[in-house]
């Protein structure tokens, strides 16, 4: 299992995955049950940056549910972006570009409100130097923010593994939101917590235990706002 996992990181594991199995597929959640988070930090007006997009049809609920106009995607494959390219190319909104999440100087500093990541980062933590490629990852999605942006980082990373990590790539400002690995489009009755509401969350992320219990079957989703380019790397 090693090897598949370090592949996380490589462009040739996603081109063989994608030529061999070209439906579309969503890592952790769908847009329909990540709705209300994006609702709530992501203006309609803001440019959106979707990394390591995959074939999922996150970003076409983004446009056709969400109302949002301009979302570009981003993924090291190129047999996807082309596969997502010919999808929707009547589809002016939905921008595919092939592109390293570690190298994104194809765009200007600020060129984006938000960046949405689902799973990206935590691939690239699977893979090997995972620790340096994910600080290039992170430095790259700050920098291609606009000040006062933010970064949904949706993961299985606890605040133990994240927080440090986050905290360390960049100056970000972070609130945490969890929402059950299994969330449909039913709402269940009794959520663990309610996805719109922050979890308590200090230096070392303890209160986020103290608050789930242990051991939470949840997706963490974190908001990142970036601080002002004085810190700039």
């Amino acid at each position: 299992m090693a090897t598949g996992t370090q592949a996380y990181g490589e462009s040739w594991y996603w081109d063989n995955r994608y030529t061999n199995e070209p439906g579309p597929f969503d890592w952790y959640q769908k847009y329909i049950t990540l709705a209300p988070i994006i609702n709530l930090y992501v203006p309609q007006n803001h440019s959106i940056l979707v990394v390591g997009s995959g074939n999922s049809a996150f970003s076409e609920g983004l446009v056709d549910e969400g109302g949002y106009s301009d979302v570009v995607n981003v993924d090291i494959s190129s047999v996807v972006i082309e596969a997502m390219q010919n999808k929707y190319k009547d589809r002016p909104q939905l921008k595919y570009v092939k592109m390293d999440v570690r190298d994104m100087s194809a765009f200007e500093s600020g060129s984006f409100g938000s960046v949405i990541d689902k799973g990206t980062l935590d691939s690239i933590l699977c893979g090997s130097n995972s620790r340096q490629n994910a600080t290039e990852m992170l430095e790259e999605v700050w920098r291609v923010l606009k000040d006062k942006g933010v970064y949904i980082l949706v993961t299985y990373g606890a605040p133990l593994y994240r927080l440090r990590l986050l905290k360390e790539s960049c100056s970000w400002s972070i609130k945490l939101h969890v929402i059950e690995k299994l969330a449909s489009e039913e709402k269940s009755d009794h959520p663990l917590w309610e996805l719109t509401k922050p979890v308590p969350l200090n230096d070392d992320g303890s209160s986020v235990e103290e608050a789930l219990g242990r051991n939470a079957d949840v997706h963490y989703i974190y908001i990142c706002t970036k601080e002002s380019s004085a810190n700039e790397h």
